[in-house]
């Protein structure tokens, strides 16, 4: 079955927030990536302690995750953009499958595509403006074989 989950946007504040959510829910982080551990990373100076990735898992597969943006990349935090709706597939075909389906007559942002942390990933608004993250963990079949 699909898992999805909000993927939520801060502007240089991820970090405090999910520090915040954390003693509020309790739980360790289950992924926590800074802008600097990017290879090839091309951001700017004041953004590489930023964070790229964090998740919070929430209890039968609810998982809170977020990112602060990156201005150097040309992302801006407005109100209605920071958040997104993240799926999670038990296949690459079905990550394409829902991918393709739901972006027709939207927006891609980030094509579907194998990423060095492990997934085959993509983002998009919907033809509705609703922004959504479809992702398939990849590196899992790696460790199951």
């Amino acid at each position: 079955m699909t898992e999805i989950s909000p993927y939520l946007n801060f502007n240089g504040n991820a970090e405090e927030a999910f520090n915040f959510y954390k003693s509020v829910f309790g739980g360790e982080f289950s992924a926590l990536q800074r802008f600097k551990d990017v290879p090839g990373n091309e951001m700017a100076e004041n953004e590489q302690e930023r964070i790229m990735h964090i998740a919070l898992p929430l209890g039968k597969g609810h998982v809170l995750m977020a990112s602060d943006i990156a201005e150097s990349a040309g992302h801006k935090l407005n109100e209605g953009n920071n958040f997104y709706i993240s799926i999670n597939t038990k296949s690459e075909a079905e990550a394409t499958r829902i991918f393709n389906a739901l972006s027709a007559g939207g927006k891609v942002e980030m094509p579907l595509e194998k990423m060095f942390w492990g997934a085959y990933f993509g983002m998009f608004k919907d033809k509705f403006g609703i922004q959504w993250m479809v992702s398939y963990n990849f590196s899992e079949e790696k460790q199951a074989g």
